[in-house]
């Protein structure tokens, strides 16, 4: 089974993405990803709200000598944040013992951190770049159209600076995403990635202070991702990448049925090992090989909304046969 895919105009021998997570910072697991039949690998991200944390913080661990002995502080050396400089040099580490495309992404702050940090990427000679562009609103009188508009000027700004194909893995919180991923693709993007799973405040009961657990995907999260890849299959020309609760090569083969042309996996290699992503590849083989697929453009959209008869599946939001047919529920969930 040839389960070759193009992605941003680059071929890739799976459509198994390992998405930006803190595996990937070990070389060792690097390699096992590799291994295992990955098709590219996204490093973690660089975020620029962190590495002004962290400036922070060693100003102010600096700042508890300012008023020692004058001959003590002779001792001391200047200390300067590396910024944006380690993480260029794990980078470029990581795309040294890789044979298999590696995306970089970024998360800034200032629209010119955006534009600096893209080229600084593109230098390391990474195959690509992800904007993780999200922001959070905490202002009642912001407008919804600023932020979008800032968004589509970054990705004007950063395409015009590097050659590089550039993907956007976009929240799921747009009123209409299928609006601003148009824009988007105008604006240049090569490529979105449905959706990013962002980390949720929590509160301790006991301690009464916020906390920010683990917020791993649940199996069948990736259900949203598979809905808009199915409404966007043959209406744009940027690729289509399903991410979030994608566990199985069953769940891949869902993902290509509807429309899309690779897939990121995260928590599936958290919870059951980075092995899983031989997994993933063979099931995926197991089912083209029961259906007659010899490659995967042999099914890819044929459940998209283009091609399905009925108009309105990928459009419904509320489940009009199960709220007809109420009962059949509790044949599969008696109540006790």
């Amino acid at each position: 089974m040839d389960l070759r895919t193009q992605y941003m105009g680059i071929e890739l021998s799976s459509p198994v993405i390992v998405g930006a997570c803190n595996l990937v910072s070990n070389l060792k697991n690097l390699r096992k990803m590799q291994e295992a039949g990955a098709g590219a690998v996204v490093y973690r991200s660089l975020f620029e709200e962190q590495l002004h944390l962290e400036n922070l913080e060693i100003s102010e661990a600096m700042a508890e000598y300012n008023n020692r002995n004058s001959e003590f502080n002779t001792f001391m050396p200047e200390f300067e944040h590396a910024g944006p400089k380690e993480y260029l040099a794990h980078l470029k580490k990581a795309k040294s013992v890789l044979d298999i495309p590696l995306f970089a992404s970024i998360n800034a702050v200032y629209e010119e951190s955006w534009v600096q940090y893209a080229k600084q990427i593109e230098e390391v000679g990474v195959d690509g770049i992800e904007l993780n562009l999200y922001v959070v609103p905490n202002e009642m009188d912001s407008g919804a159209f600023e932020a979008l508009d800032w968004q589509i000027e970054i990705i004007k700004k950063i395409k015009a600076a590097i050659s590089i194909p550039v993907a956007v893995k976009l929240s799921p919180y747009y009123s209409n995403p299928l609006q601003i991923i148009r824009r988007m693709e105008d604006a240049g993007a090569e490529a979105f990635v449905l959706f990013n799973r962002f980390f949720q405040p929590d509160i301790d009961l006991e301690k009464e202070t916020l906390s920010f657990p683990y917020n791993l995907s649940g199996e069948n999260d990736y259900r949203l991702s598979m809905r808009f890849a199915g409404l966007l299959y043959k209406n744009l020309d940027a690729s289509i990448c399903g991410s979030g609760g994608i566990f199985t090569g069953y769940d891949v083969a869902k993902l290509i049925l509807a429309g899309a042309d690779a897939v990121q996996v995260v928590s599936t290699l958290y919870k059951n090992g980075i092995g899983q992503i031989n997994l993933i590849n063979n099931q995926l083989k197991s089912f083209m090989e029961s259906k007659g697929y010899e490659s995967l453009d042999d099914f890819r959209g044929k459940l998209s909304k283009i091609n399905i008869n009925d108009p309105f599946a990928y459009n419904r939001a509320q489940y009009i046969d199960i709220l007809l047919n109420s009962r059949d529920i509790f044949k599969k969930y008696p109540i006790i």
